[in-house]
């Protein structure tokens, strides 16, 4: 569980977060004070911080400074007032993860705790990886020795050290945001904000408000200035996951920002300068896009200074065995489960999958296999139905199948055994070498004298 401190000086609001917090499943703990927290943080650490800036006793800065130098783990969600947005930016510069705006809505809070959650879930599971691989020379996060993923591994160290954009291409489930937060970590950049945003499924106006932010009085609902999460990634990353679906229009905007390193809030005259890098991630063709008028050619150049290419699951089986060993690792942490490894039969039904859901699907199979399992080991039985079926479409009416059918099947796994041997498979069955021809030559079965 994911413990939260809750720190405001406000009644009411300490209770509403407390309360919204709670039902969402973390582990709240509320101050009044800067200085009882302080005196809390000192014995008990916090995954998470909720902050308000203006608090009596202590100013929330020093505070901020305070978590981020003994606590550096600790994510902090500044909360602020209006007139506090300034303090609120300079927050993020500082280490801070992101800030809301009082008062603030149940939907913004759950979703910036769901943010700082999964990114909080990542380190945690980087940390875990490195002692279920055992392999220090893996990038935290990753698992793979074959050939295509140590190619990955070296370029992504050679990019991280080079302040470009870079260009994902890669299907879903294959690792995007894990590989984008690795050259996040490994550059220059490590210690400034690291922001993900997916551009699908919106419109103009809310992608513009998100990245670039806008001022007061924007637009109807805007009631008070906010900052995008372009300027609050300051000096940092940031990770625009299904670039190609990106509105053209917006796509416009977007060259502007990659060519004069500058935005504009929406309804705001001053330009603000960004020194960030952006890593632009897609699962589809964006050279076929260009040529179906879909996605900007320039845009295309600006973003692909460097292309990593993830490859598929199916393209690096060799690393399937490690990888099913850090799901059942996994698997047996989040279900109190004490799964040691997987049968020979089992890993070969999965090693002759194709994996169009590629890592994710692979996880989400060993979950299933490790919930519904009642021993130490995953055999085929634990495996998903459909799964079975599919790598032994009759499996599930062998109980019911015709005496010729059982007979055919029966004889030809003799013969497999014995190398197609009908002598040796003859005395297997208890029959003689002439009734064996005659009903290898019923069933069109093959061997050998």
């Amino acid at each position: 569980m994911i413990s939260v401190a809750v720190i405001d000086d406000d009644p009411t609001t300490l209770k509403m977060m407390a309360r919204i917090l709670g039902n969402e499943g973390y582990e709240v703990h509320t101050f009044a004070e800067g200085m009882s927290f302080l005196m809390a943080i000192k014995h008990d650490s916090f995954d998470m911080v909720f902050l308000d800036l203006q608090l009596p006793d202590v100013n929330g800065i020093e505070i901020l400074d305070l978590i981020k130098t003994d606590h550096s783990d600790t994510e902090v969600i500044i909360v602020t007032g209006h007139g506090s947005i300034a303090n609120a930016v300079e927050a993020t510069k500082k280490g801070a993860f992101h800030y809301l705006s009082k008062p603030c809505r149940k939907d913004d809070i759950c979703l910036m705790a769901e943010r700082a959650a999964d990114k909080i879930q990542l380190r945690r599971e980087n940390t875990l990886l490195k002692t279920d691989v055992g392999d220090d020379e893996l990038l935290p996060g990753f698992i793979g020795k074959s050939k295509p993923m140590l190619a990955i591994f070296e370029t992504i160290r050679k990019v991280a050290q080079v302040n470009c954009n870079v260009l994902l291409e890669a299907e879903t489930g294959t690792g995007k945001q894990l590989t984008a937060r690795a050259v996040h970590e490994l550059g220059s950049r490590r210690d400034a904000p690291f922001v993900y945003f997916n551009c699908g499924g919106f419109t103009e106006e809310l992608i513009c408000s998100e990245l670039f932010g806008h001022e007061k009085g924007a637009y109807t609902d805007a009631g008070s200035c906010k900052a995008g999460l372009f300027e609050t990634a300051a000096r940092g990353t940031v990770l625009l996951d299904e670039i190609g679906e990106m509105p053209l229009s917006m796509q416009v905007k977007l060259l502007h920002v990659l060519q004069e390193r500058q935005i504009l809030r929406v309804g705001g005259t001053v330009p603000i300068d960004l020194n960030i890098r952006i890593i632009a991630a897609t699962n589809r063709d964006l050279k076929e896009m260009i040529r179906e008028n879909k996605f900007r050619e320039d845009l295309y150049y600006r973003l692909n200074v460097v292309t990593i290419r993830l490859p598929k699951l199916a393209e690096r089986l060799e690393d399937l065995p490690l990888l099913v060993r850090h799901f059942i690792n996994k698997a047996n942490r989040g279900f109190d489960k004490k799964i040691n490894t997987i049968s020979p039969e089992a890993l070969d039904i999965l090693m002759h999958y194709h994996f169009p859901g590629n890592v994710r699907e692979l996880e989400n199979i060993i979950q299933h296999a490790s919930a519904l399992t009642e021993g130490q080991k995953l055999t085929v039985a634990d495996l998903p139905g459909w799964l079975r079926k599919m790598h032994h479409p009759n499996s599930f009416n062998e109980d019911f199948l015709p005496l010729d059918e059982m007979e055919k099947r029966y004889i030809s796994r003799v013969l497999k055994k014995t190398n197609h041997n009908i002598k040796a498979a003859g005395k297997i069955l208890q029959i003689p070498r002439t009734t064996l021809w005659r009903r290898m030559k019923k069933y069109k079965l093959s061997g050998q004298d």
